[in-house]
């Protein structure tokens, strides 16, 4: 196109020229015809225009060699014949060599110049089109090869970042179920113990020799409990469905004639909501009776007593005598750890069968549960530590028996009544309703074997079932850890196969709280 613009603008040039090289020649004839003798002027004129055309001619011999590179036609080829005939009619026109020209021969000589401009530039057009259309061939298909190039990256980009994205999310799945499966197989194995590892907290003292000389003379009818204070037995988890928790071992101190209590919380709350009321229950009996409050708690009814205190201790120093923690997961349980451990495998689904127990079945709260992992326990120590030098401590702890008789092992929960039936009557009415009681009986003791065979497989640490014996001592207390095989829920739930030889819970609690008696006495003193 550029070629074409050029050649368009020499040959309108050209014609103004020719044009005014005419203007001058017509002008020339009718000063001729009026006067002879101006003829050699117009020769001279004509010199003058000869001139001018080989210069134009010239200066589009040099535009033309710009395009001999597209095409095989050599610029004389093209351009020369016109110019020449051009030329020639210029040096052949009559009206230049001769003196008698008319209007007529002007007008048809004008017809002639017309003529040769459009053969020339037809010309001219038919050389420079099929070079342009070459040009814009090539152009085309130079660009379209680019676009496919530019298409075919574009589209290996595309893939190769769809690539590197799926492969960076299949690693990152990869690598996020390994390293679930590597939470899973941890478990709770850097955090059982951790109260033993953690600098600063005060010793624990051994107490288990005085405790069996105590639990031995209790056997042999040596009660030294006073009738001077108020004994409140604080229950574990699931209290609330169990109605035999503590009943034996109330019983057994009543008989003595000793004020004891019951804490009637709802154990399946939070920790922080339990230590709230056991503060306003403790209170209640002490200003009811002006005696000091003695407390013994069990798994979780431990945790709460310890949290009561640690919370409130400003209102009850004066009200409380000492605290007994049995079989309290005062480090956190193992059990509850695994179960509701964030970052592992199936946890949402073990999170959510949970809630369903909890919740919707038992009408508690999940944070009692969680109140007892490890996590939960660290941070509430840290933030609220237990004054073991001002109230005497003790924790007992034990190990359940894995063997394989434990497994035909039935405890004894709770009573069921049955209907009144219109049948004769052949024993007294008290006769009547106790044999309308049946004993509720389920295999906790198997349930608490089973589980401490896994986690002495799993951790290799002895357990009651629930709670490891490293995580059941208090910081500052006196331990007590007796050589006999009892799982966690033997202090509470009675087992239908008794032991005439061997002490039961009632005596074991009589026995903690009578060398509680005697620290609280020897720090009185």
């Amino acid at each position: 196109m550029e070629e074409i613009c050029s050649a368009e603008k020499l040959s309108s040039a050209a014609y103004n020229v020719q044009s005014e090289f005419l203007s001058e020649a017509c002008g020339t004839v009718f000063v001729e015809v009026m006067d002879f003798s101006l003829v050699h002027i117009l020769n001279l004129t004509s010199y003058v225009s000869r001139s001018f055309i080989r210069f134009i001619e010239n200066l589009m011999f040099r535009d033309a060699e710009k395009h001999s590179q597209y095409s095989n036609v050599s610029p004389s080829q093209c351009y020369g014949r016109h110019f020449q005939t051009i030329y020639q009619a210029a040096v052949d026109c009559p009206m230049l060599s001769k003196s008698s020209y008319t209007r007529a021969s002007l007008l048809e000589h004008e017809r002639e110049l017309q003529s040769q401009k459009e053969n020339f530039f037809v010309n001219k057009i038919s050389h420079i089109l099929p070079i342009e259309t070459t040009r814009v061939f090539i152009r085309q298909g130079v660009a379209l090869s680019f676009h496919f190039l530019n298409l075919g990256r574009r589209l290996t980009s595309a893939c190769w970042r769809t690539s590197c994205a799926y492969f960076k999310c299949i690693c990152t799945q990869v690598q996020g179920f390994l390293s679930r499966v590597r939470r899973t197989l941890q478990g709770s194995s850097h955090d059982i113990g951790w109260l033993q590892r953690t600098e600063g907290l005060p010793p624990t003292e051994d107490g288990t020799i005085r405790f069996m000389e105590l639990l031995h003379d209790i056997r042999n009818g040596e009660h030294c409990l006073p009738n001077t204070l108020i004994y409140l037995l604080i229950p574990g988890l699931f209290s609330n469905h169990s109605p035999l928790y503590f009943v034996n071992t109330k019983k057994f101190f009543s008989k003595m004639g000793l004020a004891c209590h019951i804490a009637k919380i709802h154990s399946e709350s939070s920790v922080e909501k339990n230590a709230w009321e056991l503060k306003q229950y403790i209170e209640e009996l002490y200003w009811g009776s002006g005696k000091r409050v003695l407390l013994l708690g069990h798994s979780k009814g431990g945790v709460d007593a310890a949290a009561a205190l640690s919370l409130y201790w400003a209102d009850l120093k004066d009200k409380v005598a000492g605290l007994a923690l049995v079989q309290s997961p005062y480090g956190g349980s193992p059990i509850a750890s695994d179960i509701l451990r964030e970052g592992q495998v199936a946890d949402k689904e073990a999170r959510r069968i949970m809630e369903f127990i909890i919740c919707k079945l038992i009408k508690g709260d999940m944070r009692a549960l969680e109140d007892l992992t490890y996590e939960k326990r660290k941070d509430f120590i840290e933030k609220h530590s237990l004054p073991a030098d001002q109230l005497p401590l003790i924790s007992f702890h034990t190990e359940a028996s894995t063997a394989p008789g434990v497994l035909a092992t039935m405890s004894h929960i709770a009573h069921a009544e049955l209907p009144w039936l219109p049948l004769p009557q052949f024993c007294s009415e008290a006769e009547v309703e106790s044999g309308r009681r049946v004993p509720v009986v389920i295999p906790i003791a198997a349930a608490m074997a089973v589980s401490a065979l896994h986690l002495w497989l799993r951790y290799g640490e002895a357990s009651d079932g629930l709670v490891t014996r490293c995580d059941a001592e208090v910081p500052g207390s006196v331990v007590v850890k007796p050589d006999r095989k009892l799982d966690h829920a033997w202090m509470v739930c009675s087992s239908l196969r008794k032991d005439r030889s061997e002490a039961d819970a009632s005596e074991m609690c009589e026995a903690l709280l009578t060398m509680l008696v005697e620290r609280w006495k020897m720090k009185q003193a």
